[in-house]
């Protein structure tokens, strides 16, 4: 028997991001066009050919855990706990024994615990085997910060992990979506987490020439659509939402940001980097959270990008929206907040999935910064240097990654 699918509202925000450590601060960063962008600091860099990176700055996961439990949690897991609490705590969501088995996690990182593992790899090769930590495993494995999540939170329902590259934030929050929709949870908490800016990830990165080398320019690093792009620029950070059923959030009279309503999702099966020229796979993405969502393309008022900054990614994801919104693509807004938190990788989806819903609650749109010189094949509306004040009834957030996937999350002003 088919079952009749809930609705589903977004009560809470979490973000730890190289713009702020709290979903204010990160907001408020964005709409002022604020780059995170900045020389590496966490280890010297002067080697790479990228010196430059989005880095969280100020973050004391002691500020919301014991020391004894940070020591034994990869900076992505310290990311994805903390952004958790925040988002649980705006979302007045109290989680006991009677509630704790309807309340779940799923939260997507691209890489995991990779600082922990090249730690240790260096560990054994200095010291031998016998040195390495008992707790390499678990601090390394992705599904951790799923884990360490609902362990923090009491959370004891359906729990997963989606490693989908740069798409596993949004996967993570579509797939709670659906958890919700058909009943299997009163509540998700989701999104995305990723520390990747390491030694060994930034120098895999450089060599596939897929990062930007503008060292001694890093705010204007990061280009997203300009004709003068070079490459994308590391981010770390998590990005965390709280989705409830509609009906369990008016009943404890909980504050609704908006409403979650579609999710898009499918495979290139064209390469394991570049995506399908055209944007062909990245548009049925599109259409697809449209019809899920039971949404016009004339109805969206706003897209949050992708948009990486790179010369393939820039061209086709433009190609993708004019080929599912058809004419109404040059009418929409679309940025990408890449150009000012650079790229998450997995924790992408979370951040840019709070930003799309802020566009939403306050009728603003952040700007997609150094877009001085736009690229002709990239010719819609980007939003450009400055923020804008628009009603945004409907938005959209896309991810592509590595391996192909594709995902589209829709989002609107919640209606009676």
């Amino acid at each position: 028997m088919a079952r009749h699918l809930k609705r589903v509202v977004i009560t809470g925000l979490g973000a730890i991001t190289p713009l702020g450590n709290t979903v204010t601060e990160y907001w408020q960063k964005l709409l002022q066009g604020c780059s995170g962008i900045g020389p590496i600091t966490r280890f010297d860099a002067s080697h790479l050919p990228c010196q430059i990176a989005a880095e969280v700055k100020g973050f004391d996961p002691c500020d919301y855990l014991h020391r004894k439990e940070t020591k034994r949690m990869d900076r992505f897991a310290q990311f994805a706990v903390c952004a958790s609490l925040q988002a649980i705590a705006d979302a007045n969501l109290v989680i006991t024994d009677h509630n704790a088995t309807e309340i779940g996690v799923f939260i997507g990182s691209g890489v995991g615990g990779i600082r922990v593992m090249e730690e240790q790899q260096e560990t054994y090769l200095n010291s031998g085997p016998n040195r390495c930590s008992p707790f390499m495993i678990p601090t390394m494995i992705a599904n951790m910060a799923a884990g360490l999540t609902a362990m923090h939170t009491g959370a004891k329902g359906p729990s997963s992990c989606t490693v989908t590259a740069c798409a596993a934030g949004s996967n993570a929050i579509g797939e709670a979506f659906r958890l919700i929709q058909h009943g299997y949870a009163k509540a998700m908490i989701c999104g995305g987490t990723e520390a990747a800016i390491t030694p060994l990830s930034i120098a895999g990165f450089a060599t596939a020439r897929a990062l930007s080398t503008r060292n001694t320019e890093p705010a204007r690093a990061s280009r997203p659509f300009d004709r003068d792009r070079d490459g994308f620029v590391m981010g770390e950070g998590s990005g965390i939402l709280i989705l409830e059923e509609l009906e369990h959030a008016l009943n404890r009279n909980a504050h609704i940001y908006a409403e979650i309503v579609g999710y898009g999702l499918n495979c290139d099966a064209h390469h394991i980097t570049a995506p399908v020229p055209g944007g062909k796979s990245a548009a049925r993405a599109i259409e697809l959270a449209l019809k899920d969502a039971d949404i016009f393309p004339n109805q969206v008022s706003y897209i949050n990008a992708h948009g990486t900054s790179t010369s393939a990614n820039d061209v086709t994801e433009t190609s993708a929206i004019k080929h599912a919104l058809g004419l109404h693509a040059s009418r929409v807004a679309i940025s990408s907040t890449k150009s000012m938190t650079g790229h998450l990788l997995g924790g992408a989806g979370g951040i840019e999935a709070v930003a799309t819903t802020m566009a939403i609650a306050t009728d603003h749109i952040p700007p997609t910064i150094n877009l001085d010189t736009p690229d002709p094949e990239c010719d819609l509306d980007y939003v450009p240097q400055h923020s804008r004040v628009q009603s945004v009834d409907v938005a959209l957030s896309n991810s592509f990654g590595f391996g192909g996937h594709n995902v589209t999350l829709a989002f609107k002003k919640l209606e009676n």
